[in-house]
């Protein structure tokens, strides 16, 4: 048998090459690098192109209507088809009789089934209530401010406001309205004064709506500053980043720096905050560099100088980046199997551990021993050779872990400590009225439109967390700061 040599990944007998024109040589192997060069491109542009938000951080809206993701194995069903039990049926309930405006028995006056009449009342009558809306009528209250001269000197005087009447002519709760249809109900200026008009017959201009938000922003400083600080007491809190443009109608963003929109989030506050930066002198600055908990988030850099054992790394997020490593081919996708397979594993006991099903005792056991082997997978992965700037899925893969065994002991704190959440779910949930917002305004045109939205997103998210009444919490702020009394506190009544 000949002796052979491989050229371009091809293994030919040498006494052929050999025999090969020299410009011929060049020509094959400079065709192979290429074809292998496009053969790299192609497998990062189908990666590229397979994205979905399952395997990265795109939002779920991006994948499509009718876009077939892969397919996840289903966990079997507590109950065979067909066998569920259904969900109760919601019926409305019934204020008491007595609550009632009005009651009026509706008595039959014939049988219907022969027609012979029928008298008396029925001891518990079937009760249907129906609930109607009056014609709602703004209340307007005329203030007549006299101007006297003086006996003496002839000085002319105008009486004062009372206290609590503002110069704007709006009332404390008209003005909370106003606030929350262009917060939170996220309406446009026109659409405000639209509503305003048709709902309650009070016409506005779009200037008075962006003097009765300006107003608020500012009433509202010393209750999201003490929120602010609420959380940084906490234990255990959450946080999360996404973007949120600033304009420079004010002058303050000259460079047109992109803002960023922060949120640090504990079971019954969240404080939101833009901010024209995303580093990590932010972090420090909104959690403080203090901060003695344990923060929960996902691996951006900007919360690496917070202690690996103060951190609980996102599982959710590590979890499209071990999906992506699946799907690619060769090696790649056996390590992205070996870790995925380990983290569904540790989620089922997680999960039981939640239903009261797995005794923390015996979970932490159960962990420990995966932890090993997700560790051994990281660590053989992270010691395959590749070049400094290479592309290549594996080499992707590779760096992957390599980062992940750099913050290896941040996975595992919620096994450890009580109330600490394997994702950044909470976060998430919190911002996503947040991205909402800002689908629908583009952002800010200034500061002022900025810290409205986050002191507002501060004060509804936590409101709707305590069980409060949002509308009633405004109209208090409003009257309080017109009034010149302390304003209500978004901290909970048995904490502060």
């Amino acid at each position: 048998m000949s002796e052979e040599i491989e050229i371009a990944g091809i293994k030919v007998p040498k006494a052929d090459w050999e025999g090969t024109p020299a410009s011929i040589e060049v020509l094959v192997l400079v065709l192979s690098e290429r074809l292998k060069q496009q053969d790299e491109r192609i497998r990062q542009l189908e990666e590229r192109l397979n994205q979905n938000s399952q395997n990265s951080s795109k939002p779920p809206a991006s994948d499509g209507f009718g876009q077939s993701l892969k397919p996840q194995k289903q966990r079997p069903k507590r109950h065979p088809r067909g066998k569920s039990k259904p969900s109760p049926r919601q019926v409305r309930k019934l204020i008491p009789s007595a609550a009632c405006d009005q009651v009026q028995d509706v008595l039959p006056s014939v049988c219907a089934d022969c027609g012979a009449p029928v008298t008396g009342h029925a001891p518990h009558p079937h009760r249907h209530q129906e609930m109607e809306l009056p014609p709602i009528v703004p209340l307007v209250v005329e203030y007549r401010l006299h101007q006297l001269g003086c006996q003496v000197c002839g000085h002319q005087t105008r009486a004062s406001l009372p206290t609590g009447v503002s110069p704007s002519g709006y009332g404390a709760r008209l003005s909370a309205i106003v606030a929350l249809l262009s917060g939170p109900y996220r309406q446009s200026y026109r659409q405000v004064c639209a509503l305003m008009t048709e709902l309650f017959g009070v016409r506005l201009s779009r200037g008075t709506v962006g003097r009765l938000r300006d107003e608020l922003t500012v009433a509202l400083h010393t209750p999201v500053a003490t929120a602010q600080d609420y959380v940084a007491q906490q234990p255990v809190l959450h946080s999360d980043e996404t973007s949120f443009p600033q304009g420079n109608r004010d002058g303050r963003n000259p460079q047109r720096t992109k803002g960023w929109l922060w949120v640090l989030v504990t079971p019954l506050v969240s404080f939101y905050e833009v901010v024209l930066s995303r580093s990590q002198q932010t972090a420090k600055d909104l959690i403080n560099d203090s901060y003695g908990g344990i923060v929960v988030s996902d691996r951006y850099s900007a919360y690496n100088w917070i202690a690996l054992a103060q951190r609980q790394l996102c599982w959710a997020h590590l979890k499209r980046d071990l999906t992506a490593m699946a799907e690619r081919l060769g090696l790649s996708g056996d390590i992205g199997e070996a870790l995925l397979r380990r983290q569904q594993r540790l989620f089922r006991w997680w999960h039981q551990v939640r239903d009261g099903t797995l005794s923390r005792e015996q979970f932490r056991h159960q962990v420990s021993y995966l932890r090993h082997g997700f560790k051994s997978t990281l660590e053989v992965a992270a010691a395959l050779p590749i070049a400094p700037n290479e592309k290549s899925p594996l080499a992707k893969t590779v760096r992957t872990c390599r980062q992940l065994l750099k913050v290896e002991p941040a996975l595992w704190t919620f096994v450890f400590a009580l109330g600490v959440e394997p994702t950044n779910n909470a976060a998430e949930r919190v911002l996503r009225p947040a991205v909402i917002w800002r689908k629908t305004s583009f952002g800010s045109q200034a500061q002022t439109g900025s810290q409205f939205v986050a002191r507002l997103m501060t004060v509804t998210t936590s409101l709707k967390a305590q069980g409060r009444d949002i509308l009633g919490f405004l109209t208090q702020v409003y009257s309080a700061a017109r009034t010149g009394e302390e304003p209500p506190s978004l901290i909970p009544q048995d904490q502060r």
